[in-house]
């Protein structure tokens, strides 16, 4: 099998893992920053949580991004599914905790770039030294795109499921 072959049977659980790691990284990014913690909601740079309407519309929103953290993960779900129930498909579980590594990235990356950044609906953590905690979280986002490239990159473990 060539490696353009092996690329294209092996798609699937990438796409799987990318889709279940932008899922799971917002379930952790919501739970743990905006209810574990408190540190932030998603609109609390546009309205503060300190009052009752902005509490309800900060609560509002961050519903509203664990609706879309769960549809990533029903969808990273049903393409992993359907990857192990197809015969071509080359299972591998460093190709899915790879690709769930570049996933959980994208999602810190993206997030923090337009959330933090471009549209600056909420900070990390707000006050002294906002911008590293948004550059942090922009970092670990990057890191595990690069952890999830370098396991990726190695796996030779691949077996067809056919």
């Amino acid at each position: 099998m060539t490696e353009t072959t092996k690329a294209f049977y092996r798609r699937p659980i990438i796409i799987a893992g990318v889709l279940l790691g932008l899922g799971q990284a917002g379930f952790f990014d919501g739970i743990f920053f905006h209810q574990l913690l408190q540190w932030h909601h998603m609109f609390t740079n546009l309205e503060s949580s300190k009052t009752v309407a902005g509490l309800e519309l900060n609560t509002l929103g961050d519903g509203i991004f664990h609706v879309v953290d769960w549809l990533f993960t029903l969808a990273g779900i049903i393409v992993l599914w359907n990857a192990v129930k197809a015969k071509n498909t080359l299972l591998s579980t460093s190709t899915l905790i790879g690709s769930f590594c570049i996933g959980a990235g994208l999602f810190n990356v993206i997030e923090g770039i337009l959330s933090h950044h471009v549209f600056e609906i909420h900070h990390v953590k707000p006050g002294d030294y906002q911008l590293w905690w948004d550059l942090g979280f922009i970092g670990a986002g990057i890191f595990s795109v690069v952890i999830g490239w370098i396991i990726l990159s190695r796996d030779n473990n691949l077996v067809s499921n056919g």
